[in-house]
């Protein structure tokens, strides 16, 4: 219906001085509200025009501009403040928690990437190349497919931090970082973590920014959680067991 309704009004309003710029500010969601409720609102004015002219005319006017920012997807407004809501927005999640477990250990379980999977549920596995490169697969909500991508290591400080992100090219831009410091009561590891996802700009992108929705940013905020009850659980016991014995 949008589609239909952008080519209709922009082929008429070519070459006019309220033709739109060629550009779109307004994301699809706002447009059909926009369009169904200027619609709505054009009708009722020109109705009640006859009767109550000055309110009919009030009403028409706003009507038209509201189908004008629906049929479009520009919005005059939205311009002269410099918002976008056609812009995707980044997931970031950043947490800040102590476990009771030395730094030193607590640092190498992380920086064995491939250990990230045993706690966090959103990733269904992270296959270490080399040193520095990763190949990292995430499971969209639902589990009906998964996005893959390849990262790096980009800073690195032995029992102190680890800082990574996708590489250029990646179908989802990420980067993450966590840093360790002994906590102030002097039993266990702090851990101040980030993670920042980026939905890839066009029509792919948005398909993606809707799975990557509040359902999703929380479950990566529950699996961060997570780490505590797995680091300090018998799963991590037998873990640390097993790794000891290679």
């Amino acid at each position: 219906m949008i589609d239909q309704l952008t080519n209709t009004v922009n082929d008429r309003l070519k070459g006019t001085a309220i033709e739109p710029p060629g550009y779109e500010n307004v994301n699809t969601t706002e447009r059909v509200i926009s369009a169904a409720a200027g619609t709505y609102i054009l009708f009722k004015g020109l109705t009640t025009m006859f009767k109550h002219p000055f309110i009919g005319l009030g009403e028409a006017a706003l009507g038209g501009m509201l189908l004008y920012r629906g049929a479009t997807g520009y919005c005059p407004i939205y311009e002269k403040i410099g918002k976008d809501t056609t812009d995707l927005q980044a997931i970031r999640i950043t947490e800040r928690f102590i476990v009771n477990k030395p730094r030193e250990e607590v640092y190498r379980f992380w920086r064995h990437l491939e250990n990230l999977p045993k706690f966090m549920k959103h990733l269904a596995s992270v296959t270490e190349i080399d040193e520095k490169v990763s190949h990292w697969a995430a499971n969209i909500p639902g589990n009906v497919a998964k996005i893959n991508w390849n990262a790096e290591i980009t800073r690195e400080e032995e029992n102190r931090y680890i800082g990574w992100q996708s590489v250029d090219g990646s179908m989802v831009d990420n980067a993450g970082k966590v840093e360790f410091t002994d906590a102030i009561s002097g039993a266990g590891t702090e851990l101040n973590i980030e993670l920042n996802y980026f939905p890839p700009a066009g029509s792919l992108g948005h398909g993606i920014a809707q799975l990557f929705n509040g359902w999703f940013e929380k479950m990566v905020r529950e699996d961060i959680m997570n780490f505590k009850h797995y680091v300090e659980g018998e799963e991590y016991q037998r873990y640390m067991s097993t790794a000891a014995g290679e």
